[in-house]
């Protein structure tokens, strides 16, 4: 049972350290703009806190001391970052697509 925990813990490891490298990679990209780094910012922090979680998670499999309530919280951090992002996500589409929806209606009003 302990090898299977370890190499499923090896396994999810790889996968933050990628998944938190590409968000700070794009999160990096968005801040190129203003606009982008109202995005760009929170997602470049929450890659960050997925990469100190898979250290944690790292230091954990060599029993290192507090390691894995570490990884937790910084994995925590991660997923309420990404909660925050969406919710932001989904509020500015809303107001996007109630926009255009009523430029779309004037225009087709102002035509009659």
């Amino acid at each position: 049972m302990q090898g299977d925990m370890h190499t499923v813990i090896t396994r999810m490891i790889k996968n933050m350290r990628f998944l938190g490298g590409a968000h700070v990679i794009v999160g990096g990209l968005n801040c190129l703009s203003i606009i982008g780094a109202i995005i760009g910012i929170p997602m470049l922090l929450s890659g960050l806190r997925l990469r100190e979680a898979a250290d944690n998670f790292d230091g954990w499999l060599d029993h290192e001391e507090g390691a894995l309530l570490r990884a937790l919280e910084k994995q925590g951090r991660f997923f309420s970052i990404q909660a925050i992002i969406l919710i932001v996500g989904l509020v500015l589409t809303v107001l996007m697509l109630l926009f255009f929806g009523i430029a779309l209606f004037a225009v087709i009003a102002s035509e009659f």
